[in-house]
């Protein structure tokens, strides 16, 4: 029964060093990365946003607007994950 207990405690042991690793390379980003990452995020809900709308939409102009709005998001995502 004590080793079952150690070998727990050594699991234990582990699995705190590895999240104590993580948390330090989640440190490790740039001011820059933690922007882009921001602005990824922004750009995906306001996607998401515009698709919702897209669906419920039966005015033509409006759904062409809102197509090109997401064109335009499209196209800043793919910018942001060029500079990655």
């Amino acid at each position: 029964m004590a080793r079952g207990w150690e070998s727990k405690a050594v699991e234990s042991q582990v699995q705190e060093f590895e999240s104590k690793e993580n948390r330090a390379h989640k440190r490790e980003l740039t001011q820059a990365q933690v922007e882009i990452r921001r602005q990824k995020e922004i750009l995906l809900l306001s996607r998401a946003r515009v698709e919702k709308q897209l669906q419920s939409i039966q005015d033509a102009r409006y759904r062409e607007q809102l197509s090109r709005a997401l064109a335009d998001l499209d196209a800043q995502l793919s910018k942001l994950n060029g500079t990655e």
